[in-house]
């Protein structure tokens, strides 16, 4: 008689304890397209794994790095999967703040991975720490309508004098149309990323072999008087603003008639949904000044798992579905292959489906391939990164010599007195960390 109940109040338990053990995993990621996709299309992760829910924290690209360095730096435990960057990555598995992602499980394959973008996200244990969503270089992206109308070809290698010749002759600003459109928004991540690769192909270098700046030496100079000349002819109005999502909106709205910036845009301003200028755009490898060296980067956004967290096997499923192969054919089933994140997977790139699909993909792997981390600069320098210089203390100094140089481009500061202030502000930093004796 009593055996019912019983059952019954066993069931319950059973119920009872399995939504309380149904794991909330805090996700912190950037606000970039790909990422807002992956979240519309998390049903897929979370009718396979019912014990696993998902909150997400989605942050502009600036304030993501404040609030992920504080918190892993402090081990605040607010999250337990983190969108961080190739700098980050290394700089931090050192530290022992990223678990290594050990268990991805049989069918992860992570050889498939890109050496370029892998060998970024690898301890020096050997161990992998991150595992890329996307990963991208940099390329030019024009209009094809407005070269053919001002007669000019674009060359799949050009140079900077041939971009900066072209941006002038396109530019047409009472029809609201600029002929260039680069990041000028402050942030070693935004407007130092762009020139850091830039300066990189004009000869330039942060530090010398012995870490002392050389923002005094004529390299910078010419690479800043450059930028900020061609912004004023050539560029839209409020440029110092303008970061990675506010150029891709004004090339989506036809107001740009070039813009070099990250390969992952590719597919967004050839989106027909989401782009008025779709069936017009063309591609070719990031300029350069004859030195040997392009101004295109390497990067990828990846997702780690803090140190900090309780929740290692659930974050790991995570990471396993976001990054793996099944995530990119659920993309393309969704949105079509064009759209599939890129520039992570070897296997991608030999997919007849996303070759035919997807026109910028040839350039995209071309500009990967093409980045060298180890040697960024026309002359030897004690650190690598081609966009970003990959020690700890990068993160403040790239921002504080962003601004000064956000402030040139607005014209509230002259070129040279932008280029005093960084040398200044980063010898004191690189003074007191101990590199510079």
């Amino acid at each position: 008689m009593n055996f019912k109940p019983l059952l019954l109040g066993a069931c319950s338990a059973v119920v009872l304890c399995g939504i309380a053990s149904a794991e909330t995993l805090t996700i912190a990621t950037v606000n970039n397209g790909d990422m807002i996709r992956m979240q519309k299309l998390t049903d897929d992760f979370t009718s396979k794994n019912p014990d696993i829910k998902l909150d997400w924290v989605t942050l502009e690209e600036n304030v993501l790095r404040q609030r992920v360095t504080t918190d892993i730096a402090t081990k605040g435990g607010q999250y337990d999967v983190l969108t961080i960057g190739t700098y980050e990555v290394p700089i931090w598995a050192k530290q022992g703040w990223l678990l290594p992602l050990d268990n991805l499980g049989p069918d992860y394959d992570v050889n498939d991975i890109l050496p370029a973008i892998r060998a970024g996200l690898t301890g020096e244990d050997g161990k992998l720490y991150a595992a890329p969503f996307y990963g991208e270089s940099s390329m030019v992206m024009y209009r094809k309508d407005l070269f053919e109308k001002a007669g000019l070809t674009m060359p799949d290698a050009p140079t900077w004098d041939f971009i900066a010749d072209a941006a002038r002759k396109i530019t047409d600003k009472d029809k609201e149309i600029y002929g260039i459109c680069l990041r000028g928004k402050a942030g070693w991540g935004e407007n130092m990323a762009f020139l850091t690769a830039t300066a990189n192909a004009f000869g330039a270098r942060w530090f010398d072999e012995n870490w002392k700046p050389q923002f005094d030496q004529p390299e910078w100079k010419k690479t800043l008087d450059f930028y900020v000349k061609l912004m004023k002819d050539a560029g839209p109005p409020g440029a110092s603003s303008n970061g990675f999502n506010e150029n891709l909106a004004l090339f989506q709205t036809g107001k740009c008639g070039m813009w070099i910036d990250a390969t992952v845009a590719a597919s967004f301003v050839t989106n027909p949904k989401e782009s008025t200028v779709a069936d017009k755009v063309g591609f070719a490898l990031a300029p350069d000044t004859g030195l040997g060296k392009r101004g295109n980067w390497l990067w990828a956004w990846n997702l780690a798992i803090p140190a900090g967290t309780q929740k290692q096997q659930a974050a790991e499923k995570f990471i396993a579905w976001a990054t793996g192969k099944d995530y990119l054919k659920l993309v393309a089933e969704k949105d079509g292959w064009a759209n599939v994140p890129p520039g992570t997977r070897t296997s991608l790139y030999e997919n007849p489906e996303y070759l035919k699909a997807a026109p910028f993909a040839k350039m995209t792997l071309d500009s990967i391939n093409a980045a060298d981390p180890k040697h960024p600069a026309v002359k030897p320098v004690p650190y690598v990164g081609v966009q970003f210089v990959a020690i700890p203390e990068f993160q403040g100094l790239g921002t504080a010599v962003g601004q000064q140089f956000s402030a040139a481009l607005a014209g509230q500061t002259s070129v040279d007195q932008a280029l005093q202030n960084a040398q200044q502000l980063t010898t004191r930093e690189m003074t007191k960390a101990g590199y510079i004796k």
